[in-house]
């Protein structure tokens, strides 16, 4: 078996690609052929440069350098990439596309709507004005690169899709991963940097029940200008103080499995197809539901939050509570996770004493040089058993709230130990254990597709073949 080095740097690779080139590709037919003209030595010239076909996808010499301008402009080296590395890429992700549009893999135009809606909206602040974005892709006009910049977001979706579905299914047994860790020679093994565990109290301001009503009546309100023929998407996308869906009308698909709160699901998966909820009630707000289309275990459905407004007094009771928290904590009068488990608000984090889950990794550990900013200035400075003063937080959503943190274990850096990293040597072999699940269905989908390589690159050595 290969190093562990050599392992991870293609784990890595695989990701680093998946998440950051955006392809600039063209889709055309098989019967589309590329134009050529005579020279005075009889051979061939591309004028339009395509190198590649997969089933009725096409790959433009071009693509290449549009995929390294893309890497390097979000910081990425690129240095040590090969051409025939990024063809290697983008014949897979076309493969991928390919296959998906075999299998019925479904990508609707809302959801690509709102995808292009989010990047565009990136690019704009990245860039300076949809004028320069235009003009960084060459095109003449917005609609001409909305049109363009739409069909590589479905087709950059289908690929994601497709890659999901081949590998939702590949799981990893205790035995794999001690064979896995155990098959690293010791000189191989990684190191791991710095980490720090950590907790927090957390209290919200309370909301009165005429504050709460005035949004219940508001979107009560919406509900009934909609059963009278307004637009949901439409109020969704002025009203809605949800990031994650506002600017795409409120618009998710979700299954049982999808990780929404409880209260939710409960809501959405009660409706028919054509049916608004009443508003109720979850963590982040208040909501009303509007379910779309319903197939089989899943459904398509637009919803509205919105969030009742805090007073002042409510703002000033809850930061005296939580200093009055947090004065009992150093008297030792409670211990920091007592506090949390009768006091915090926050329900994810008040059963276990506080303690942070880290969303990357799923464990309570947090390495310091991948920190989340924000979280790393407020603990970066604390000493072992220090507790913060109270820091105002405001969420996602707009949300205030008061918190206590407080470091509760240092590991310092290491070299990789089965006992203490076993769930980053699980994630490490479960990626390992899906690379090979895809490169299996590589070597079975290839056979029955239509790929072409201009002479040019068909000394690549491709990783999938």
């Amino acid at each position: 078996m290969k190093s562990i080095n050599s392992r991870i740097a293609l784990i890595f690779f695989v990701l680093l690609f998946s998440s950051t080139i955006t392809r600039a590709q063209e889709i055309i037919r098989d019967t589309v052929v590329a134009p050529v003209k005579k020279i005075q030595t009889n051979q061939r010239q591309k004028i339009d440069g395509i190198i590649a076909t997969v089933g009725d996808f096409i790959i433009l010499d071009s693509d290449i350098d549009k995929s390294y301008l893309e890497l390097s402009s979000q910081g990425n080296s690129v240095k040590d990439i090969t051409r025939c590395q990024m063809l290697g890429k983008l014949l897979e992700d076309k493969l991928y596309a390919h296959q998906a549009i075999q299998d019925s893999v479904k990508v609707t135009d809302a959801e690509v709507k709102g995808m292009m809606d989010e990047r565009l909206s990136y690019m704009v602040g990245q860039i300076g004005s949809m004028e320069k974005v235009i003009k960084y892709y060459k095109k003449n006009t917005e609609e001409e690169f909305r049109s363009y910049f739409f069909d590589i977001l479905k087709e950059n979706k289908l690929s994601s899709e497709m890659q999901k579905k081949i590998v939702e299914e590949v799981e990893i047994t205790p035995e794999e991963v001690r064979n896995f860790f155990k098959s690293i020679p010791k000189e191989d093994l990684p190191l791991f940097g710095a980490e720090m565990e950590v907790a927090q109290i957390v209290i919200t301001p309370k909301v009165s029940d005429a504050e709460k009503q005035k949004v219940i009546d508001k979107l009560n309100g919406f509900k009934k200008e909609v059963e009278e023929g307004s637009s949901f998407a439409t109020k969704a996308v002025l009203y809605s103080k949800d990031p994650g869906s506002s600017s795409n009308g409120g618009y998710y698909k979700m299954n049982r499995k999808t990780p929404f709160v409880k209260e939710f699901k409960d809501v959405a998966f009660s409706l028919q197809q054509g049916e608004i909820s009443e508003p109720f009630e979850t963590d982040f707000g208040f909501h009303i539901i509007y379910i779309e289309k319903i197939k089989g275990q899943e459904i398509e459905l637009r919803h509205i939050l919105l969030t009742p407004s805090v007073s002042e007094e409510a703002q000033n009771a809850a930061k005296d509570k939580i200093n009055l928290i947090r004065d009992k904590v150093i008297d030792k009068k409670i211990t920091f996770a007592e506090a949390a488990r009768t006091e915090s608000d926050q329900k994810e984090t008040r059963a276990n004493g506080g303690s942070l889950i880290n969303p990357k990794t799923q464990d309570t550990r947090f390495e310091l040089t991948k920190m989340d900013p924000s979280l790393y200035s407020q603990v970066s400075s604390l000493k072992d058993d220090a507790i913060s003063q109270p820091i105002l937080d405001t969420d996602e959503n707009g949300k205030k709230s008061y918190k206590l943190v407080t470091v509760t274990n240092r590991i310092n850096e290491h070299i990789a130990d089965y006992a203490t990293d076993y769930i980053k040597i699980k994630e490490l072999a479960l990626k390992e254990k899906q690379i090979k699940a895809i490169g299996k269905w590589f070597d079975e989908t290839i056979k029955n597709t239509y790929v072409k390589i201009l002479v040019e690159y068909r000394d690549c050595v491709l990783t999938n073949n």
